[in-house]
């Protein structure tokens, strides 16, 4: 049996964090805690580029860009959608998650979800907090995970090939 674990390292990777300005009264603590928690596991900051994107809605189109760039082992997803009296925040939301699943898959490249989809201003704060708790620190600490993940199936299938031949 083979057992493949995400390591808590992110030395070596390389991350994009694609954050919403809407609502940046919430979206820039997620990026502070995201930026902590890449920090945390060991990644430089030259390694980590920060993209700012106008809402939720733009978070997918510039994630695949950034994808396809080549330049990064993972993509951290950064917004915050905040229900109001119209069926607007499903529709947004449901187009965020579909397009980074739709992203991922498109370009082998993981996007972890930081995208908090609230109630209320106050669950959106309190999801937003500081430490390991924030939902941005979650969302990077999976992209570390994730890339190490993803390294280690590549790895596997190079060593497959070459003993094919």
């Amino acid at each position: 049996m083979h057992i493949i674990d995400g390591p808590r390292s992110g030395a070596g990777f390389r991350f994009t964090v694609v954050v919403s300005r809407l609502n940046d009264f919430v979206t820039e603590r997620l990026q502070a805690g995201a930026l902590a928690a890449l920090a945390q596991a060991g990644v430089a900051p030259e390694d980590i580029t920060v993209v700012h994107v106008p809402g939720a809605f733009e978070i997918p189109i510039a994630a695949q860009h950034a994808a396809e760039s080549g330049r990064y082992d993972a993509i951290v997803c950064l917004g915050c959608v905040i229900r109001g009296e119209t069926p607007h925040f499903e529709y947004i939301a449901s187009a965020v998650a579909h397009g980074l699943t739709a992203g991922a898959a498109a370009t082998g490249i993981p996007m972890t979800f930081g995208v908090l989809t609230t109630n209320s201003v106050e669950e959106a704060i309190q999801r937003a907090g500081d430490g390991p708790s924030n939902k941005g620190w979650e969302a990077a600490l999976a992209a570390v995970e994730m890339a190490g993940v993803v390294a280690q199936l590549a790895q596997r299938h190079r060593d497959a090939e070459t003993q094919r031949k």
